[in-house]
């Protein structure tokens, strides 16, 4: 099973540290994303997450290529969930290992801030008073239209 996936099962945190875990590890770090109930003032009743899955996966694998570059001994897992999600539902689990615990961490920030720079997942709030396509997972770009369009998909 790959170490980078889009699913829309539950996740299992376990299985995630799982792919990390090796002899050499002295650390293992994880970073799990859960749907907050309140944002900016609004009271959110749900997410709907949905992604372009093949070029998801592909850009996680990315993020684990740069960070075997960056930190040599680190070994990434991340799996981020699609569908609708419900208050404290896991959305994102990302494990990384190293031999020592500062590049764990350091690894470990890197991967959630380029997730939320490149990988192609969308996030829509259902809030008590309505609901809205966030524009990118940094909140930077809002969509016009309201909705995401195909121009979306290719950035």
């Amino acid at each position: 099973m790959s170490n980078f996936q889009i699913t829309e099962k539950f996740i299992s945190i376990e299985d995630v540290v799982h792919k990390v875990i090796r002899p050499e590890a002295g650390a293992i770090n994880t970073f799990i994303g859960t749907v907050r109930e309140l944002t900016d003032g609004k009271r959110t009743l749900y997410l709907t997450y949905e992604a372009y899955a093949s070029m998801a996966e592909k850009m996680m694998a990315r993020i684990g290529t740069e960070i075997e570059e960056k930190w040599p001994d680190a070994k990434v897992a991340i799996t981020h969930r699609v569908g609708r999600l419900e208050i404290s539902d896991v959305a994102v689990v990302l494990a990384v290992s190293t031999p020592h615990r500062a590049d764990a961490y350091e690894a470990s920030r890197y991967a959630i801030e380029r997730i939320k720079q490149m990988v192609p997942i969308w996030k829509k709030e259902h809030w008590d008073t309505g609901e809205e396509w966030i524009g990118n997972q940094q909140g930077t770009k809002a969509y016009a239209l309201g909705s995401k369009t195909k121009e979306d998909l290719h950035g």
